[in-house]
């Protein structure tokens, strides 16, 4: 295979790339794609540049052959970046740097006897970022020094060892990667008696664990009980027994992952059609920091299966007659590794598969609505949590049950089964997520009072087309609704683009805050400078920002007044989500027609959000009464770039119960640059915030101005983040006093 060609093997179940894939212990023929390493190592070097395949013919893939390829299994380097990764010891600049740690590497001086084991790979995160400087022990097995390398800025390490051939017939290392920020990778890699070098794949994860999601210590703690006690019905043979057993004491009993890896080992080696123990092998593996080998091990679980299952001939094999197959325990694994990385789709392609090899697996139905929910798929997700609550799923299942009844407005439902939840048990002695579900089905049930009952005398939504809008004047009221979607796809594709790339920027904001009496008579101004800081969520399916305030000085702050009668606003970064393709059926659009603004051609979109489905909200406070408020409004859109230059909301109704007859928001964007990113991002530079409540009006301006990435350096002028009082989550608007 010419160049650097990379195949991509599929088959009946869910495609699980990537491209390469290989067996870390036994180096199957099937699996290996090999670079090899070229770099002159004490003047031994490997000369030409190209890729090794064990079969010697060349493979061939096609959809009855195929084998499973999972994400993150193995490092795929270009032939030239492997030739310039100067091999630790090898004198280059600029590699992989070397510490050494025992005796001599060359344990003959006579190197026509010495065989050249290359250890070398590469350091990534979950999401495929290099990780520099990572610092990885290298620890032979039986002979060698011990070796200390770090990562250079592409993620990539190499060292190679200098062995006597008539007294090394087969070699294995133990890497264990450090770096500042993620936890502690260890890996297994055991080359046998053949020197072919093969890239290393090493992923680090940081300490942050999504909560919406499984834990890995919940996932551990569900699927080992299942695995402990085996036999020959599972495929395990009377010789494997004590081993295993060994295995499980060492791994469940003693939480020494790391010690149970060579007895599980043996028992795979001996017994490689026991699913379950591969199984047990790859969760030790997870348990003990090796990612990418229990990566491997599952996928090599549900390899076999669906090899028994037959599932390319369309057959079915009856697993009673063969021991240890047909288990969901691989798919479901691979499913919770697929949702950790925030591949949410390919995870529940996993789960589903799980469920065919077990349809009442209550872990498997449990995860599966977990995605479903995540993906915003409600009446999927109750369906799939029901049944798990009947198959005896853990408590948890009933929580995000309560959230998938909540997002489909049943809320006697939701009472009732958060009520079988607490048990009795008092709310505010919950965890956090338990308190988040409660308030969002009280918050659910305060819309549905608000704004889904017909009530007397209530004013119906705000005509802008047929109504007095000076804003409006000179625009060309549109003839159809025919260019609507186009616009709204073309919207929504830089709206989503702007809140994935988006980077931690802080500006200065100046607020100048006005209060009026009833009778028309200012009562006061106040007028406040801050940074403005805007965070990025650090998980990949979080969209929006998180706010913060800090003075001049770099102390943390919110703006004063509160106490004297003025407003509190903020927010105004993320208004523009209502056009986010996953937010937009959430709400009405019009196409009203064209206006020239300043030196922008713009397309006029009138928007008004649907109470019943709507996923965002602003909060309106009045001290300790909270009410979620929903908005209406007009965008304009420059037909060039098709980016939102101006806003305006408005209340989509008046809340009577507590005073607010109007809340208006006018924001003015402008395109803003950093030198270090491509392309410009639309940020708020004015924004007026006008509100009438309980008879008197209330302004609030803001303007932004000095837009900056955020990084340490800004961070030790301004004051940390975690020490600035957070003023706003994603949708806050007006807080008036009491």
């Amino acid at each position: 295979m010419p160049g650097n060609a990379c195949i991509r093997k599929t088959r009946g179940g869910p495609e699980v790339g990537p491209p390469f894939f290989f067996d870390r212990t036994t180096r199957d023929p099937f699996f290996a794609v090999l670079p090899v390493v070229q770099s002159d190592f004490r003047g031994q070097g490997l000369r030409d540049a190209a890729f090794l395949w064990n079969n010697p013919e060349g493979v061939i893939m096609t959809r009855r052959s195929a084998v499973l390829m999972i994400l993150a299994a193995v490092v795929c380097l270009s032939s030239t970046g492997w030739a310039q990764l100067p091999l630790a010891g090898s004198g280059g600049n600029g590699g992989a740097e070397l510490s050494s740690i025992g005796e001599a590497n060359s344990l003959n001086p006579n190197q026509n006897n010495l065989k050249h084991w290359i250890v070398a790979g590469q350091v990534k995160t979950l999401d495929g970022t290099p990780v520099a400087g990572a610092k990885i022990i290298i620890q032979p097995t039986y002979v060698g020094e011990v070796r200390v390398v770090n990562t250079n800025r592409d993620g990539e390490f190499g060292t190679a060892y200098d062995l006597n051939v008539d007294m090394v017939k087969n070699f294995s290392v133990t890497l264990i990667t450090n770096k500042k920020g993620y936890i502690k990778g260890r890996a297994y890699i055991d080359f046998g008696s053949s020197d072919k070098p093969f890239g290393i794949p090493i992923t680090l994860r940081t300490p942050d664990q999504d909560p919406d999601l499984l834990s890995q210590a919940e996932f551990v703690s569900a699927l080992t009980p299942r695995l402990t006690k085996l036999g020959p019905a599972d495929g395990l043979s009377a010789k494997s027994e004590k081993d295993y057993s060994r295995g499980v004491d060492e791994f469940v009993v003693r939480n020494h992952p790391d010690r149970s890896l060579d007895e599980f080992n043996k028992v795979v080696a001996r017994d490689p059609d026991c699913v379950a123990s591969r199984t047990m092998l790859a969760l030790a593996e997870l348990q003990s920091g090796d990612w990418d080998g229990a990566n491997q091990s599952f996928a090599r679980g549900l390899e076999d299966t669906r090899k028994l299952n037959n599932r390319v001939a369309g057959q079915t094999i009856d697993l009673a007659s063969s021991p240890g197959r047909g288990r969901p325990e691989p798919a479901l694994a691979l499913a919770v590794m697929e949702s950790w990385r925030h591949q949410l789709e390919r995870a529940s392609e996993f789960f589903s598969e799980a469920l065919s090899y077990s349809p009442n697996d209550p872990l498997a139905l449990q995860e599966i609505g977990r995605m479903e929910l995540l993906l915003r798929d409600f009446p999927t997700a109750n369906a799939y949590l029901s049944k798990a609550i009947a198959a005896g799923a853990s408590p948890e299942a009933r929580l995000l049950h309560v959230e998938a009844l909540t997002q489909l407005g049943y809320i006697d439902e939701a009472k009732k089964e958060m009520s079988v939840y607490l048990d009795g048990r008092d709310i505010k002695s919950m965890p956090l997520e338990v308190r988040q579900a409660w308030d969002q089905m009280n918050n659910k049930e305060k819309i549905q009072a608000t704004y889904l009952k017909e009530k007397p005398k209530e004013k119906k939504g705000i005509d802008y087309l047929h109504g007095s809008f000076p804003e409006l004047t000179g625009m060309v009221p549109a003839a159809d609704q025919a260019q609507l979607k186009a616009l709204l796809d073309a919207v929504g594709k830089n709206v989503e683009a702007y809140f994935r790339n988006f980077p931690n920027t802080v500006s200065l904001e100046q607020i100048h805050q006005e209060k009026v009496s009833h009778k028309g008579k200012r009562e006061g101004t106040l007028d406040q400078k801050f940074y403005y800081l805007c965070l990025a969520p650090t998980l990949r399916n979080v969209v929006g920002f998180t706010e913060y305030r800090t003075i001049p000085s770099g102390e943390g702050g919110q703006p004063r007044g509160l106490e004297d009668g003025y407003m509190l606003t903020s927010g105004f970064a993320s208004a523009n989500l209502i056009f986010h393709p996953m937010y937009q059926p959430d709400s009405n659009f019009r196409l009203l027609g064209r206006q020239k603004i300043a030196e922008h051609d713009t397309y006029v979109i009138a928007f008004a959000q649907r109470p019943e489905r709507a996923r965002l909200n602003g909060m309106f406070k009045i001290g300790a009464v909270t009410m979620p408020t929903f908005s209406q409004g007009l965008a304009w859109v420059d037909a060039s770039n098709y980016q939102i230059i101006r806003l305006r909301t408005d209340l989509l109704r008046p809340l009577q119960e507590v005073h607010l007859e109007r809340e208006t928001t006018e924001i003015d964007f402008a395109e803003n640059h950093f030198k270090s990113i491509d392309g410009g991002f639309w940020l708020p530079k004015e924004v007026k915030v006008s509100v009438d409540w309980d008879g008197r009006n209330l302004t609030n301006l803001h303007d932004y101005s000095d837009f900056k990435l955020f990084n340490v350096g800004a961070s030790e002028k301004l004051g940390s983040p975690r020490e600035a009082k957070q003023t706003s989550k994603e949708n806050d608007a007006s807080h008036p006093p009491n």
